[in-house]
């Protein structure tokens, strides 16, 4: 699969509002409830990009097929070596090295920012995401049980990190 992982435009915001619409519908990867708008993802996408943080897509055969961010984990000072990422890709496209390639890229654009570690908050039944964190070198830190609450169900939250000067 030939992608190409570059920074998000705006022209990408219809197509990252279309991903991480469906994920807030369809999984627990997320605890919102209500779709975002357009105007919601744009002014989210102007933060990220005015605070300095990295919105990147993968792209493939011309279309985006996921995306990924990261931004600082607590909003005190003493977190800004910190950052909590995400990654979300269309359905057609897990699977196939697509995260791990986004996954790669943060990690590097981290690392060239002099950040110090990256963390991973992960819905606990998704096993799938908690194994795709270890193959990067993140470790278990903390469970915390029933923090979300989602589709009339209590959810637990796993936190996994990966300290960047070990990696």
């Amino acid at each position: 699969m030939d992608l190409i992982i570059r920074n998000a435009a705006p022209r990408d915001l219809p197509v990252i509002l279309e991903i991480i619409n469906h994920a807030i519908l369809t999984s627990t990867a997320i605890y919102d409830y209500e779709v975002r708008t357009l105007e919601e993802q744009t002014a989210w996408f102007e933060k990220m990009v005015n605070d300095g943080m990295p919105v990147i897509v993968a792209e493939f055969e011309g279309g985006v097929v996921g995306y990924g961010s990261y931004s600082i984990f607590r909003p005190k000072i003493g977190y800004k070596f910190s950052v909590e990422h995400s990654i979300y890709l269309d359905e057609k496209s897990r699977g196939l090295g697509v995260g791990g390639k986004l996954l790669g890229s943060l990690i590097q654009r981290a690392k060239e920012s002099g950040l110090h570690t990256m963390i991973a908050g992960i819905d606990a039944a998704n096993r799938g995401s908690i194994e795709f964190h270890k193959k990067y070198g993140f470790v278990d830190k903390g469970y915390l049980r029933e923090v979300g609450f989602k589709f009339d169900q209590w959810l637990d939250l796993v936190f996994m990190q990966l300290i960047l000067a070990e990696e």
